[in-house]
């Protein structure tokens, strides 16, 4: 920056108590050019979808490097500008609590790797918000910010309109396009449009329908806005044009959750808007739902078939219809603004001044709105306009419907996580770690599907309360400034008020804030909103400039901080990435291992480099322990010890990791270590209780360990261990009939019944203490006659042996035993004679 920039961006700031600038600053442009980047490259990384593995975390690693940058230009300019003067400074200082509270929750973190990744991701966040505050304190600003935010979205909204219309290939070029800055290969989008019983829905970039409905939502409400806000045909016509577009991809969401929330977030705009631009909103939007109603039967249709089999001519066929349709809702849309608005100013301004006007038009739209949906949802003829599919998830809309029963069971099994960790929580990705634990049902979801609550279980209440009150001053400020100030500067800013309110109320009910992307456009819209808020004047004492540099200072340590450890994480993720190459390409231990070994010495007690990843140290050494055992024993116990080395860090971070737990109990049957092996799933199936392994496990163990007793005479320990399997296994039965407590419409997740393993094992108690009618009821249910299936030989020799026992037989099950393998009559002969009474 020039000493003249300096000068102008210092007295601005001065008039405004802020961190300001001017478009002459260099700076602001170099920031504006980070917020176009990361607009056009971020939702092409699967909009930095919060994975919790290796295969997610590369791009948000690599956002972090950035935003560290962007941190640390903010603080040099913060150095010069900045003043603590205002009461909206200080929420600019306060942001700094989110990343703060989830350090603190570190101390509980039930993952290590999940909760440090969340500290980055709030640290992300809280950057975007600072920058939000930065750019939009000018005009120049607001737009350009505002515009890249509506030019990206309406990228998005083609890039998935390009699939439903079998153009793939093309938007894969898109993709690369947009996919530059981590030089990594961009995504493939093959669930671009997922499937499901509903048939095919779109999701763009987020591959998850609801979140991009969720999405929608927030661009064409905000698309509606710059429409009801212009005269001007050339500043309708871009947002005109893409309302059918987006309303249209809305439908084709198949989302139920969103077509719940539009009329609530709608409604929270329309009381912003004068009388005059209520209307307009209601009719223009009224329209667009119209247009896109009349022809998404045929774009369902056109879409569908080219889902299975794409052609240039359908292809064409459905573009002309939408692109047709968009045309005419411009040309009305623009039409209505010209002539129209200017008319219903006119007649509205005598409503203008009086109070609560702004309420009339919003509760009369929620009668209409309740009639409308009654009209198109019961038996009027109307709702025959829309798709079969469209139709079947609207008429399951209640309370009933599978997916809100399993969220209520969702949010429940939240509040019971929390009331275990209330204070600080559990730390990020405390939901992901430990719902197996708390969970009533065994269902399979590592989204809370409840922003609220998966904040309140990472960050206790501590971080939830900061979080609240944060947000909830930023609205504060924001309202009161908005009711003081003139309609042009209310206008600047109200777009980023849509963007808050559309994600935070869509989260409530989905995991729409565990994409990155999609957090950081909320931080930003924050800034946003905060920056040109009118505030009280703040009473310090203390006019020592220490006072007014201690927060750049703070932003600059915290900036080098981030991007030396977010650098590292980059480097361990391409190392890790090398090692995947070396396997494609070679055998050799050594070259396996040295990128491996890197990204381990970069990034330590990462669980997918260490274990769960498509290879991992873990593996490779165990892999090298079971070719080696009996070539060299001696030295190949030194390889098990240094995989059992590695895993007990592993351990130490990840308590709650089911791979790790499992790959636990795993290295400790190998080991011959069976005692040890039942004690660690005894302590294990609290953890993760609607896991069947685990039970079986257990089962067995517990058989081993009690044919270990027999054989030393041990009555008392024998007993001991039978009796082990009892109780699990009633427990196990106790589990299986709390399901049927279930409401009919819930569905229950995972399988949980009586499998093979533990039907044998409990049959082996039975016959063992001479129950030979049970033993042969418990496991008569699982007798298969396919004998190339070694667990159904087994089960059939003592199925037999408990017949012989009851002086009966099945011959035919008993031939084709023996025709398999004659060694099984004397397999039989051994357990029906042998002595399982011991004293």
């Amino acid at each position: 920056m020039s000493a003249r920039t300096n000068t102008y961006a210092a007295s601005r700031a001065k008039a405004n108590g802020t961190i300001t600038t001017e478009k002459s600053s260099v700076i602001f442009w170099i920031l504006i050019g980070f917020v176009g980047l990361f607009m056009f490259w971020a939702p092409f990384q699967r909009a930095l979808f919060n994975g919790g593995s290796y295969d997610f975390e590369r791009s948000i690693y690599s956002a972090s490097v950035w935003s560290s940058i962007i941190l640390l230009l903010i603080a040099i300019l913060a150095f010069f500008v900045y003043k603590l003067k205002e009461q909206k400074d200080v929420l600019t200082i306060l942001v700094l609590l989110m990343p703060l509270t989830y350090i603190i929750s570190l101390a509980n973190a039930a993952s290590h790797y999940l909760a440090t990744n969340m500290v980055y991701i709030q640290m992300l966040y809280a950057t975007f918000f600072i920058l939000g505050v930065f750019l939009t304190k000018n005009k120049l600003g607001t737009s350009i910010t505002a515009g890249i935010l509506m030019i990206s979205g309406y990228v998005i909204v083609i890039f998935g309109l390009l699939y439903w219309f079998g153009n793939g290939n093309f938007a894969g070029h898109l993709v690369s396009w947009f996919a530059l800055m981590d030089g990594s290969n961009p995504f493939k989008y093959r669930d671009a449009i997922m499937s499901d019983s509903n048939g095919f829905r779109l999701t763009s970039v987020f591959q998850y329908a609801n979140t991009y409905a969720a999405f929608l939502i927030m661009l064409f409400l905000g698309s509606l806005f710059f429409i009801v806000k212009s005269r001007k045909w050339y500043l309708v016509l871009p947002h005109a044009l893409m309302m059918v577009p987006m309303i249209v991809s809305f439908w084709l969401t198949l989302s139920r959750g969103a077509i719940v929330v539009i009329p609530v977030i709608f409604l929270i705009m329309l009381f912003f808007l004068s009388i005059s631009r209520q209307i307009s909103a209601l009719v223009q939007l009224g329209l667009a739902f119209a247009a896109s109603l009349i022809i998404l039967q045929k774009i369902t249709d056109i879409g569908t078939v080219l889902q299975k089999q794409p052609t240039a001519s359908g292809s064409w066929n459905g573009w002309s219809i939408l692109l047709l349709t968009s045309v005419v809702f411009a040309a009305l849309a623009i039409v209505i603004q010209r002539y129209g608005a200017p008319w219903l100013e006119r007649i509205t301004a005598r409503f203008a001044d009086k109070k609560f006007a702004n309420f009339t038009l919003p509760v009369a739209a929620i009668v209409v709105g309740l009639l409308g949906a009654f009209i198109l949802l019961s038996d009027t003829g109307l709702k025959n306009v829309l798709p079969e599919n469209v139709k079947t998830r609207l008429a399951n809309i209640n309370f009933q419907q599978h997916s809100v029963l399993e969220r209520g069971t969702f949010y429940k099994d939240a509040v019971k996580l929390w009331s275990d960790y209330p204070i600080i929580g559990a730390g990020g990705g405390a939901w992901a770690s430990l719902y197996e634990k708390y969970q009533n049902n065994p269902y399979t979801s590592r989204q809370a599907h409840n922003f609220a609550l998966q904040y309140l279980v990472e960050a206790g209440a501590l971080g939830f309360l900061a979080f609240i009150g944060f947000v909830i001053a930023v609205m504060v400020f924001y309202i009161r400034s908005y009711i003081k100030s003139t309609e042009e500067k209310r206008d600047m800013h109200f777009l980023f008020f849509i963007v808050t309110v559309s994600l935070l109320v869509h989260s409530m009910i989905d995991f729409d804030l565990s994409y990155v992307y999609l957090g950081a456009v909320l931080f930003l819209a924050l800034g946003a909103m905060l920056s040109n808020s009118s505030t009280a004047p703040l009473s310090l004492k203390s006019k020592s400039v220490a006072l007014h540099k201690a927060f750049p200072a703070l932003l600059a340590v915290i900036s080098v901080v981030m991007f030396y450890v977010s650098a590292q994480l980059v480097s361990a993720n391409s190392s890790y990435k090398q090692s995947l190459e070396v396997v494609k390409k070679s055998q050799d231990y050594n070259q396996i291992v040295a990128p491996l070994d890197k990204a381990i010495a970069l990034h330590p007690a990462h669980p997918d480099y260490l274990l769960t990843g498509q290879i991992s140290r873990i593996g490779i050494l165990l892999q090298v322990y079971n070719q080696m055992k009996t070539e060299d024993p001696t030295k190949s116990e030194t390889y098990f010890d240094q995989a059992q080395d590695l895993l007990n860090q592993l351990i130490v971070k990840e308590p709650h990791n089911r791979v790790i737990a499992f790959q636990q109990l795993n290295m400790l049957i190998m080991k011959d270590k069976q005692q040890e092996a039942l004690d660690w799933t005894t302590t294990q199936l609290p953890n993760y209780p609607w896991y069947i392994d685990l039970y079986e496990k257990n089962m067995a163990l517990n058989i081993e360990l009690a044919n270990i007793a027999r054989g030393k005479n041990d009555a008392q320990n024998f007993n001991r261990r039978l009796d082990g399997v009892l109780e699990t296994y009633k427990e196990f039965l106790q589990k299986i009939d709390s399901l049927k407590s279930l409401p009919a419409g819930q569905l229950q997740g995972r399988e949980f019944a009586v499998t093979p393993s533990i039907a044998l094992n409990v049959s082996q108690v039975y016959f063992m203490r001479g129950d030979y009618a049970g033993a042969g009821n418990v496991i008569k249910p699982y007798v298969k006659d396919q004998f190339d299936d070694q667990m159904n030989r087994v089960i059939a020799r003592w199925y037999l042996a408990a017949l012989q026992k009851q002086g009966t037989m099945d011959q035919a099950l008993l031939d084709k035993l023996i025709a398999k393998d004659p060694n099984e009559k004397q397999s039989i002969d051994t357990v029906t004679t042998t002595n399982f009474q011991i004293k």
